[in-house]
């Protein structure tokens, strides 16, 4: 980004893998505070740098709490990348350049599965002279327990002729909870020096004083195990110290991996994660990080290059500052895991909202970010509901909400779950079902997926050609709003997916069946117009006139190219919308001042002109730079104030990268994105 553009995200992806292992910084700074779990909870990282005989700070807050008076570099830079962090800081004499790395690579499932973050720490002379200077790091208990009282052990491995540090909890209760404001508690946490280092266990008051004060670690590890977190120092910690002589530059790279062994349960079925399916071990994943990391740094240096210029082109700077901030967020809502005959499915986990897991109206606002990037993740996500769907457990005409809460995938638990219509989500999931699958067919060219589920498919859009053109008094996605009757742009949705059905009726060889529903689905939009309109724009609800809502379903019917909609439509909403702007952002509808920044995206993209679309999304720009909410992307906040309203973390922000689809060359070349690694 040019300078003048710098991003100062609400929190910065650090190192961020999956739903448990997600962890950031929250403030301007890194030395502002303590490195925290996507949930707010800490979960310690500390970064020291001794320069000629003087500690100096660059990761996690003041450690006064222990007694040490170690200033804190001066932080220069902060840039977020798809797959990197990076950070420049000055002090005595050196820059540091501090790289937090990911391989989340969405074209490539193999990297994208293995939960490993590269910290890379680069020294670099800036008078010329030659400086004696060593690095720390260290990571504390906190990574591998659900709360403070719970008790972790801690030991040391050979692997490669390097050692190898791990803790894990003592208890290891292996998937025997559920829910939303949880951290992992079963697994170990590895952490791993790629050159020759010393290492040493203890707690993290006697490592970092020995450090701070002499440049160097104990000789003997603490053995005084299992041992709990507590609120209060001293901590359990596995630390590294590197002595990089008296240089002009240098670079030391560390690794952070997490094995849960197992991940998820899907329908009583404990599955592993995906890099595990052909039985790859702790031990292999740490090496082949080792062997491999000249390829895959250089593989996501070229991965940010090349989409970052793609996102600049399609929508401006601001619009590719935005989308690279959300794009591990987006991913690490998510776990990737292999069924037992090795087939890939993607469990996304809703953060901060009811913690439910492979929620279809969760997907259904990320999908962009999956039909341009890797169509396979998409089928990955439908597959278990479609499935569910299908068996004899799910009784209802309509799709199913969720299959359960985190990380138990064993059936729906949002409102009446299995047992009753109570809080479902009936015309929405319907909708969003016959969407996505349309859209994945047209990614692929390909319509075999919709015929695997074709009798499924066709029951919800029969439901939709009776249900959807005037919604009854139901919740859509934005339950968080209430129920609402007669729900315009609840029923746009609708239309678009009967249309949708009839697009792939015509490519599985049913022309008839196509042109009879088509009619239909024409009929009811000519009904829609005529219910809806409210003189220049079209209202919230039918029966509600002076009202107005954001109309984000209809950019489906662009990007299916159904050509439902009259286009005069959307030009009348982008001009209405423009006089309805609050100062961080279009509202979602009349009654209130919130919105969600994947829906205000989605509408931003009606917008004919680039000029337009960016005046949308200025004021997104300007929310994440001036929005006092310091948590990882909420996608519901306050377009006045810019406070979250609620939820964090979610996979929706991949809904940002809806615009990208407009450009069809763009979306083709990302489309034929494959790689396998070896």
């Amino acid at each position: 980004m040019t300078k003048d553009l710098a991003l100062r995200p609400p929190a910065t992806p650090l190192v961020v893998n999956d739903p448990y292992m997600s962890v950031w910084s929250l403030a301007d700074r890194l030395t502002d505070d303590d490195t925290r779990h996507w949930t707010g909870q800490p979960h310690p990282i500390c970064g020291l740098l001794r320069i000629d005989g003087q500690t100096w700070r660059f990761i996690g807050a003041s450690l006064d709490y222990i007694g040490l008076d170690v200033p804190a570099m001066r932080q220069t830079a902060l840039t977020v990348l798809p797959t990197r962090t990076i950070y420049q800081f000055e002090a005595g004499g050196l820059a540091l350049t501090l790289t937090f790395m990911t391989a989340a690579l969405p074209h490539n499932l193999e990297l994208l599965s293995r939960p490993v973050t590269t910290i890379e720490m680069d020294l670099r002379s800036l008078d010329g002279r030659a400086h004696r200077a060593a690095l720390y790091i260290d990571v504390l208990g906190h990574w591998a327990v659900d709360n403070p009282a719970q008790k972790v052990v801690w030991g040391r491995h050979r692997l490669d002729d390097q050692d190898l540090l791990w803790m894990g909890s003592l208890e290891q209760p292996l998937l025997a909870k559920s829910g939303d404001d949880l951290r992992i508690d079963w697994g170990y946490l590895y952490f791993v020096s790629m050159q020759s280092a010393r290492g040493a266990l203890a707690d993290n008051s006697t490592l970092r004083s020995q450090f701070a004060d002499a440049g160097s670690l104990p000789n003997r590890d603490d053995t005084e195990m299992p041992r709990t977190i507590d609120s209060r120092p001293p901590h359990p910690a596995m630390a590294w110290s590197y002595d990089a002589g008296n240089v002009e530059a240098a670079s030391w790279q560390v690794i952070l991996a997490y094995d849960d062994g197992f991940s998820v349960e899907y329908m009583r079925r404990r599955l592993r994660p995906f890099w595990r399916r052909d039985g790859m071990t702790a031990a292999d994943l740490i090496s082949a990080t080792r062997r491999q990391f000249s390829h895959i740094r250089a593989a996501c240096r070229a991965y940010d290059e090349e989409l970052m210029a793609d996102l600049r082109a399609v929508g401006g700077e601001k619009y590719a500052g935005l989308a690279a901030l959300v794009f591990r967020q987006c991913l690490g809502a998510h776990k990737l895991v292999a069924d037992l005959d090795g087939t890939p499915l993607y469990f996304s986990k809703e953060n901060f909202s009811n913690g439910c897991m492979g929620t279809v109206d969760v997907s259904y606002p990320s999908s962009p970010f999956f039909l341009l990037l890797n169509p396979d993740l998409l089928e990955a996500m439908l597959t278990p509901i479609l499935d569910y769907a299908a068996s004899a457990r799910w009784r209802f005409p309509f799709a199913p909400h969720d299959i359960g809460r985190y990380p138990l995938a064993n059936g729906q638990v949002y409102g009446g779950g299995e047992e009753s219509e109570w809080r479902q989500m009936p015309v929405e999931e319907c909708g969003n079902m016959l969407i996505m699958t349309a859209a994945l067919c047209k990614a692929r060219s390909d319509f075999s997926y919709a015929e695997k589920y074709w009798k499924t498919l066709t029951a919800w859009a029969e439901y939709l050609l009776e249900k959807g053109l005037d919604p009854e008094n139901q919740l859509c996605t934005d339950d968080f709003a209430g129920h609402l009757a007669h729900n315009v742009n609840l029923s746009v949705k609708a239309l678009v997916a009967i249309a949708g059905y009839a697009w792939l009726c015509r490519g599985l060889g049913q022309p008839e069946r196509a042109a009879e529903i088509r009619e239909q689905v024409e009929r009811m939009v000519a009904d829609w117009l005529r219910m809806a309109d409210d003189g220049d724009h079209y209202r919230l609800t039918f029966d509600r006139p002076g009202t107005w809502s954001q109309k984000y379903n209809l950019v489906w019917d662009r990007l299916l190219a159904l050509e439902l909609f009259p286009p005069a439509l959307r030009a009348a909403e982008i001009a209405f919308y423009k006089g309805k702007q609050g100062r961080y952002g279009l509202p979602l509808d009349k009654r209130n001042t919130y919105t969600k920044l994947d829906w205000t995206v989605w509408s931003a993209s009606l917008a004919e002109s680039q000029d337009d679309f960016e005046e949308f999304i200025t004021p997104l720009f300007d929310w994440l730079n001036e929005s006092e909410s310091r948590v990882p992307l909420t996608d519901w906040f306050d377009t006045d104030s810019g406070a979250q309203v609620g939820m964090q973390a979610r996979s929706v922000v991949g809904g940002v990268y809806i615009k990208m689809l407009y450009n069809s060359a763009i979306h083709e070349k990302w489309l034929r994105r494959r790689e396998s690694f070896a």
